[in-house]
């Protein structure tokens, strides 16, 4: 791991086409920074992206009778012809 102390206004170079701004120092809050990057590479933030893979494998684990009770009283296009679900 490569550990930089940059200023406001300073920028780290990735290869030629990937450029890192120092923007502004929060305190204890964090830092601002700016990427700038060719479009087609996918920029992500860890903590999101690690959330998302959760959230997908344990979708992934679902049984049938769990997407159906997380639907509650949704439709499910089995009602008969004339029938309202959304009437008791």
């Amino acid at each position: 791991m490569l550990v930089l102390t940059r200023k406001p206004g300073e920028k780290i170079m990735i290869g030629d086409d990937i450029v890192i701004t120092f923007l502004e120092s929060r305190g204890g809050d964090g830092i601002r920074i700016g990427i700038d990057a060719p479009r087609h590479l996918e920029i992500k933030r860890e903590e999101i992206f690690g959330a998302v893979a959760d959230a997908n494998l344990e979708a992934s684990r679902a049984t049938a009778d769990d997407v159906l009770r997380g639907l509650g009283n949704a439709p499910t296009g089995l009602e008969e012809p004339g029938s309202d679900p959304a009437v008791p």
